[in-house]
């Protein structure tokens, strides 16, 4: 009956998720206290798990409210803009250049974690770039996507910060053996991106000369310095703090690879540095906290109903009863593999799960069948996030992806065919080189 139950839950959090009628907060909250009472289970019983699994979850919700707060503060700051300015004007007026450049540029944008803000930097400055050169919109926004896809392997990414709410430990800890991963994959990305511009060049190459002038036209904009975003224009950019950010930065970074203290300290340090440094007036300081926070409070929120939901299926038993009976059900030779099944499946997995019914729902199923069979649990949740997570700018259910598609003027229909699978593949290979290098 608790199978049942448990089942029954998730599978309505995953169809609420689907549909959008409901935020994730309330399916989190409501559906798995509603499957606790149909089992038998009373408030005060519901109230203890509620509270094992907020204990479980607070750690990673304090370093994601200040990491997304110190590096808002450093997008503000303009700490970022210098890098992102020279490679555009490297890249410019050679294809591949332009491809390898659009690749770095996304790493470089996409460090604060955020997909919105990544594509908000990335699509204005480069679009008029590729429609010059006649290059297609859709190759810059698989560039970005999957760039920026590595990028969000870091600790105040998202789907780290899930996957340390399952497993109940620090996101960093779990990001320090993803390292190695993301430099290879970063490099393994700047050898498609070449590929990819390779096969943008000779596509150029055939177009006939109405259609060179066909596009000539689409290109409403030259490419200008004033495409290249400027924070400096709304009174927010510090460039004569920018060497002093940086080293701020890169101390912060060490310090999280080091781990002497946790994550959400060592930002809570750094935020509180860096806010008198470029902003010594009170109210400033209070204006970029404001910014910031709307962001910040959300991803929080979904990880404290996501330890409520977890907390009350595991203390319930609901979770452990679920594995149990599926592993009854499924082949006897696929459920030690089960992890790698589904991360090698993870980015169609994207098209019909949206993130968080893949971390919050999905995860904590296959987490629970393979370590009965003497599967490492942070083992599992690699294979499904890095087979997951390179497909997060493919995803329906990505609100930053949207925001990209309207900056750029494009369809997702169109992006999906002409990305899906360049990302599944790239996925793919990323699973082989982890379990290479011992990671999966």
């Amino acid at each position: 009956m608790l199978s049942i139950i448990g089942f029954a839950t998730i599978l309505i959090i995953v169809l609420l998720l689907l549909s959008g009628r409901v935020t994730p907060i309330i399916g989190l909250v409501i559906v798995p206290i509603i499957g606790a009472l149909v089992a038998g289970f009373g408030f005060p019983e519901i109230g203890v798990f509620f509270s094992d699994g907020i204990d479980k979850v607070i750690n990673v919700v304090i370093m994601f409210i200040f990491a997304i707060l110190y590096f808002g503060v450093m997008q503000d700051a303009g700490l970022f803009d210098p890098i992102i300015n020279k490679m555009i004007a490297i890249s410019r007026g050679d294809v591949i250049a332009v491809t390898v450049g659009t690749v770095i540029i996304a790493a470089i944008a996409h460090l604060d974690g955020s997909g919105a803000s990544t594509f908000l930097i990335t699509i204005p400055a480069l679009l008029p770039l590729y429609k010059r050169l006649k290059m297609s919109p859709y190759l810059l926004l698989l560039l970005v996507g999957t760039s920026a896809s590595i990028i969000n392997m870091v600790p105040w990414g998202g789907p780290i910060g899930r996957v340390g709410a399952v497993l109940g430990v620090d996101p960093t800890e779990l990001w320090r053996p993803l390292i190695p991963l993301q430099l290879i994959a970063m490099v393994l990305l700047i050898a498609m991106a070449v590929i990819l511009g390779m096969r943008e060049k000779r596509r150029i190459a055939r177009l006939s000369e109405t259609e060179r002038a066909e596009l000539e036209v689409a290109a409403t904009a030259e490419y200008t310095e004033s495409s290249v975003p400027e924070k400096g224009k709304n009174g927010l950019a510090r460039p004569k703090l920018l060497w002093i950010n940086l080293l701020l930065t890169l101390g912060l970074i060490a310090m999280l690879v080091w781990g002497i203290i946790p994550a959400g300290f060592i930002f809570m340090i750094a935020l509180s540095i860096a806010l008198p440094l470029n902003y010594p007036k009170v109210d400033d300081q209070m204006e970029r906290i404001k910014a910031h926070a709307p962001n910040a409070l959300l991803m929080a929120s979904i990880i404290l109903a996501a330890g409520s939901f977890l907390g009350i299926l595991g203390g319930s038993g609901m979770l452990d009863s679920l594995a149990t009976d599926l592993v009854a059900i499924l082949p006897a030779m696929l459920i030690p593999y089960l992890h790698l099944i589904i991360g090698f499946l993870g980015v169609p997995f994207e098209l019909i799960l949206n993130t968080d019914a893949y971390y919050f729902a999905l995860l904590p199923v296959v987490e629970q069948i393979v370590t009965g069979y003497g599967v490492d649990a942070a083992s599992a949740a690699y294979a499904m996030t890095i087979g997951n997570i390179i497909g997060t700018f493919i995803s329906p259910f990505s609100p930053a992806l949207w925001l990209a598609l309207g900056l750029a003027g494009l369809e997702m229909g169109k992006h999906i065919r002409y990305s899906f699978f360049w990302m599944w593949g790239f996925s793919i290979v990323l699973i082989i080189v982890a379990m290479v290098i011992g990671i999966v």
